[in-house]
């Protein structure tokens, strides 16, 4: 059994896939080719954003906006607190302060009123400006994004949507990547949307924004002479070989693929519900589902299950097992703990469990059964 079976997905998309990628190695433009133009145009269409700026990964993604922003020393970048590195990372490396936010158990996604509160205690220490925060729509399930924008709004701060793992999420009609004053994504293999290597994207709504970020991924670089490099950007251009693999990805997860994942996270969900805490999606909230992670009653539950399905060949993750305050790259902040009591649940209790479009009801018997005998013994 595969944790995401990127091989079943291969096999149902092979001959569009091979046809695109046959295209490509044929006309010789591997960098910025025709797809790459098409894929962005069609990405900015499908989230009904103005524009989409493809680069190398989505860690890049975040770094980018930063910096067209100007964002770095002296502001201060809010992040959840339980998420994957590149979030907080990413503000460090335009020399911003991170500080980390707890989550709402719930969702897991940064929590408004823990957001609220490290702003006040931001402001009042005096030492950073809060720039910006960047909500992670985590496990595909959008963040609570009207009322951090709200937050965020109130204190003259940027929003940057992290749907590194959102893509193909919704909140009543507005999809994941929509949201904030730029939103970035990730095509990493394993996301909903993923290639067979590293890309990402960068969504907004200004033309000037636009332009300014096709100059920065690209070393800088001039729009009359490319050898005029204008300011300090980075290389990062997505390939044109992972837009061929892509576009038709793109095609199969709005035909299909959101549907029959989302039929399978209801079908683990009515099997699980009282055995375990099962993921609770918000009202008009529709979510992607990059994970399906449950919550386990302790870490040693949490381990002991881990381990016999292991045993019994089912895959299994543990995202996360600790929060940003608690890296190594961090240690030297001291933030206590007390400020993030719903992280340091969730890395104590989470689970995810095998999820993708092309799980079948038997992948989802065989998981589910060996959970209960787990907990049952």
């Amino acid at each position: 059994m595969q944790f995401r079976d990127l091989r079943a997905q291969y096999q149902a998309l092979k001959a569009e896939i091979d046809a695109g990628m046959a295209d490509v190695l044929t006309s010789g433009q591997f960098i910025l080719g025709r797809q790459v133009t098409e894929l962005e145009a069609r990405l900015a269409q499908d989230v009904n954003r103005a524009y989409c700026v493809t680069c190398a990964n989505g860690t890049d993604a975040l770094v980018l906006t930063l910096m067209l922003w100007g964002i770095g020393p002296g502001d201060a970048v809010f992040v959840p607190d339980f998420t994957y590195f590149a979030t907080a990372g990413c503000a460090s490396t335009v020399g911003a302060e991170v500080i980390p936010v707890d989550i709402d158990l719930s969702t897991f996604n940064l929590c408004p009123d823990a957001l609220e509160a490290a702003i006040e205690r931001v402001k009042q220490q005096g030492q950073y400006r809060p720039a910006a925060v960047i909500p992670v729509d985590l496990f595909g399930l959008p963040a609570a994004h009207d009322r951090i924008a709200a937050i965020a709004g109130k204190h003259g701060m940027r929003v940057l949507e992290d749907a590194a793992q959102g893509y193909g999420g919704q909140i009543g009609n507005r999809h994941a990547c929509s949201f904030g004053d730029a939103a970035a994504t990730s095509f990493f293999p394993a996301k909903p949307l993923g290639c067979y290597g590293d890309g990402g994207a960068i969504f907004v709504d200004s033309a000037q924004e636009d332009a300014l970020l096709r100059s920065l991924r690209a070393n800088g670089r001039g729009v009359e002479d490319k050898y005029d490099n204008q300011r300090i950007g980075m290389n990062s251009r997505l390939d044109t070989l992972q837009a061929a693999v892509l576009l038709p990805k793109l095609k199969a997860l709005r035909q299909y693929e959101l549907d029959a994942i989302n039929q399978a996270a209801r079908k683990y969900t009515q099997a699980l519900e009282g055995l375990v805490q099962t993921p609770k999606i918000p009202e008009g909230y529709t979510s992607s589902w990059a994970q399906y992670s449950v919550l386990l009653e302790s870490r040693s539950q949490r381990d002991g299950v881990q381990k016999t399905l292991k045993e019994q060949g089912i895959p299994t993750m543990v995202y996360y097992p600790r929060g940003v305050h608690q890296q190594t790259a961090y240690a030297s902040r001291h933030w206590p703990d007390a400020y993030f009591p719903n992280t340091i649940e969730a890395t104590n209790r989470i689970l995810s469990l095998p999820m993708h479009p092309y799980l079948t009801d038997a992948d989802i018997e065989t998981v589910t059964s060996a959970l209960q005998k787990a907990l049952q013994n």
